[in-house]
């Protein structure tokens, strides 16, 4: 199973209700992907944090992982959602089964 964690920087300007939008657009958007198996997002306890939005996914395989990143509702989530709401990104993506090749799994 992979594991797909990305952390995002803000834009000026966006509030805490800016982000309760985004955490539900989040779930909602990419919990449409039949690929995706569990959505987490969320925005830090301390108000000064580095990256004050996450989201993290798990699918299958790297297969299923290029999958949800072409499907409709991801590039829509990106459009609508991200773009216009932050400046950075630090993605990374963990293998989560001791032992497994995802690769062509």
């Amino acid at each position: 199973m992979i594991h797909h964690l990305v952390l995002f920087k803000l834009k000026p300007g966006v509030d805490d209700e800016k982000i309760e939008w985004m955490m539900r657009q989040t779930r909602i958007l990419l919990l449409k992907i039949p690929e995706v198996l569990n959505v987490k997002c969320g925005k830090p306890l301390l108000p000064d944090a580095a990256w004050p939005f996450f989201l993290s996914v798990d699918v299958e395989s790297t297969e299923k992982l290029a999958m949800y990143r072409e499907d409709p509702n991801h590039v829509k989530f990106l459009e609508e959602v991200i773009r216009p709401n932050t400046t950075e990104r630090l993605s990374v993506d963990y293998e989560m089964d001791p032992g497994r090749d995802v690769t062509y799994s």
